[in-house]
């Protein structure tokens, strides 16, 4: 009689959990086939299916962390694409984005994945509501913090990612805290990296800090910098480099004009 009871605990166990992690898996593995297709409406959809893994499986470390990046990579897309309503999907989706960001650090510290996101889903959420009222929430030092856990972590993470963050933290942070000069350095060594070239992004980063130091050279590297990035296949880097190129020529013209 005790054998029996044994193996129906057993039996039932099998039965009843072991298809539950199966499932958990499936809805992974559909989560990010719709994620890697790309797209504002994949992405969004994506975040559906991985809260479905989520719900099997809640302490489920890579499904935490992909949602956080579902959920930034949807903000993202909302506030390139000029979606209606766009500050309010960042600030909405970059709040939640955090959130499981800080669930995949809980399990796992050790990687790079949950800091790195949790970053960038402040980033999201800091355009939505403005850096402004994001530094009085005390984002600040948590994005900080964030960046330079996954640089320690992994420099080289999602193809140098953590370099450039680090970087582009330092250049958009509001007074006193914005560090030309460690963005730059960042910069540079995201520069060395084959992802620069690659990239549209970079170059137009490095090319704005280039810009605010002024200086001859730096205005002359910063627009070879530009025209390469104006030809970019994404449309939202090409116009803002685009924007760029157009204020280097203004400002050139209104100094001849005072010069005359």
């Amino acid at each position: 009689m005790k054998r029996f009871l044994v193996w129906f605990v057993l039996f039932s166990v099998f039965v009843f959990i072991h298809p539950l992690g199966l499932m958990a898996e499936d809805y992974l593995s559909m989560a990010d086939g719709l994620y890697e297709q790309g797209g504002e409406e994949n992405y969004k959809r994506s975040i559906d299916v991985y809260l479905k893994a989520l719900k099997e499986n809640p302490n489920d470390y890579e499904a935490n962390w992909k949602c956080a990046r579902a959920y930034m990579k949807y903000g993202e897309e909302a506030k390139r694409q000029a979606i209606e309503g766009w500050k309010k999907i960042c600030a909405e989706y970059g709040k939640e984005g955090m959130k499981y960001a800080e669930k995949s650090i809980e399990q796992r510290p050790d990687k790079p994945d949950g800091h790195y996101y949790y970053g960038l889903n402040a980033g999201i959420y800091s355009d939505g509501v403005s850096i402004f009222t994001a530094l009085a929430e005390g984002l600040k030092s948590k994005t900080q913090s964030s960046f330079e856990k996954a640089y320690g972590l992994d420099k080289m993470y999602n193809e140098a990612g953590p370099i450039l963050a680090l970087g582009r933290f330092w250049a958009i942070v509001p007074w006193p805290y914005k560090d030309k000069k460690k963005a730059l350095k960042l910069y540079r060594e995201y520069q060395k990296t084959r992802y620069f070239n690659e990239k549209a992004e970079g170059k137009i980063y490095l090319a704005e800090v280039l810009l605010e130091l002024k200086g001859k050279e730096n205005k002359e590297e910063a627009k070879a910098l530009l025209q390469k990035a104006s030809q970019s296949d994404e449309k939202y880097f090409r116009d803002w480099a685009e924007r760029l190129l157009r204020k280097i020529e203004n400002t050139i013209g209104e100094k001849k004009a005072i010069s005359h």
